[in-house]
């Protein structure tokens, strides 16, 4: 376990986090219709490990017909920076960080991550889609 706190902000820096991640323990990507649009990329994390540090007035959130999880983005340049939400079938409540808005992370770390890919279009969590090369 390589348990580190990273930094992480929106484009315009008005949305700023803190979070302890471990990068290596693996993240994620889905294919649910929101996250293929997006090309999501992240980690998932519990609440406890996630910090908002600023920006809370420049957040806007995206929640679709599921209503489990609210998608967070900068009003002002419109980054979507993290995910909250609670889905049974993941371990219950969680914040999920896009790894794209990650400011202090070493590539070398990112590229190592390992990524799993969750069947989220069929609500089918445990298990990879058939096809994952779109996403």
């Amino acid at each position: 376990m390589s348990l580190k706190k990273y930094t992480g902000s929106c484009h315009c820096g008005a949305v700023r986090y803190e979070a302890d991640l471990d990068l290596s323990a693996g993240t994620s990507r889905c294919n649910c219709s929101f996250c293929r649009k997006v090309r999501n990329w992240s980690i998932i994390v519990k609440p406890e490990s996630f910090h908002l540090l600023s920006g809370e007035e420049s957040l806007n959130f995206y929640e679709f017909n599921t209503k489990s999880s609210k998608h967070h983005f900068c009003k002002n340049c419109g980054v979507r920076t993290f995910s909250k939400g609670y889905i049974e079938e993941i371990g219950g409540a969680f914040v999920s960080v896009a790894i794209s808005t990650l400011d202090n992370a070493d590539l070398k770390d990112i590229i190592e991550a390992p990524v799993w890919y969750a069947d989220g279009l069929h609500n089918n969590w445990q298990n990879q889609p058939a096809e994952i090369r779109h996403l």
